[in-house]
Parts: structure tokens; sequence; C-alpha cells
């Protein structure tokens, strides 16, 4: 192996730029800035969407519709992911969690009504579709309402 086949190793951290340190540096008099203009001067703060007085693309574009921020988020099942649990057992937020059916408790649980329901379950959520509570009552099942 000779010296010319050796590979730089990885580095971690990149080695800062030093600028106006001097001609030789490569970094000097202008400190990579350029001539004059408003970027080359101290305190320069522009915004990142700032086209030199050019109306903005965001106000260019056309707005439609309306995101109402109070929207209440659910998590969605269906009657068919219920057949995981044993017949006569309360189906609650904690055990849909831990089962794996649900990835968190702060959305509220509402059920829809596809698939077929086999076992009798309490299913406590926080809606219910029409056709989920016909196929869970159907089921011999009950439903329980949270608020």
């Amino acid at each position: 192996m000779n010296l010319i086949d050796a590979k730089k190793t990885f580095q971690k951290v990149k080695k800062r730029k030093r600028v106006g340190r001097g001609a030789g540096s490569g970094h000097g008099k202008t400190s990579c800035k350029g001539f004059k203009g408003q970027k080359s001067r101290s305190g320069n703060k522009l915004r990142t969407i700032f086209e030199g007085g050019q109306m903005p693309l965001f106000r260019r574009i056309p707005k439609r519709g309306f995101i109402n921020p109070f929207k209440k988020k659910y998590a969605i099942l269906n009657i068919k992911d219920f057949e995981v649990f044993e017949s006569g057992t309360r189906v609650d937020l904690q055990k849909l969690k831990e089962s794996g059916l649900i990835k968190n408790i702060k959305y509220d649980l509402k059920i829809l009504g596809e698939g077929v329901l086999t076992k009798s379950l309490t299913i406590a959520a926080h809606r219910f579709s029409g056709t989920a509570t016909a196929k869970i009552k159907e089921a011999g099942g009950e439903t329980e309402t949270l608020s």
C-alpha cells in the first residue's frame, strides 16, 4: 500500500470558514460577500422569502378555502379490527393502545361499521356510526359513549 492509496477519513465536524483573515486565507477583504449591496453590509437580516421588492410568490398565488383550527381529530377504527379481542371483554382506549390498534390516546375514537363482528364486546368510544352500533348490538355487544 502506498501513501497515494490511503483515503481521507470521514470528518464528523466540518471546519468553520474563517472569513476576513487576510488575502492569503482566500476569504479576506470582502469576506466572501462580494462588493457593495445590501447583503454585503453588516446587520443584514433579509428574510429568505424576500424578492427585492417584487411581489413575493406567496402573495402572488391564489388562496382558497378555510382551515378550521378547532377541527376535532379522530382515531378511526372499523368493526373488523375488534376481532382480535376475546368475547365478553370491555374495549376502551387503553386496551386499544396496548394492542397496537391506535398509536396514542390524545385523539377521540370513532368506530365505523366496515366488516363483520362475531364476538360480543363492550366498546367504549367517543363516536359510533349508525352501522357500527347496529353490528355491535347484533353480535350481542354494547356501546359506551365517552364524553
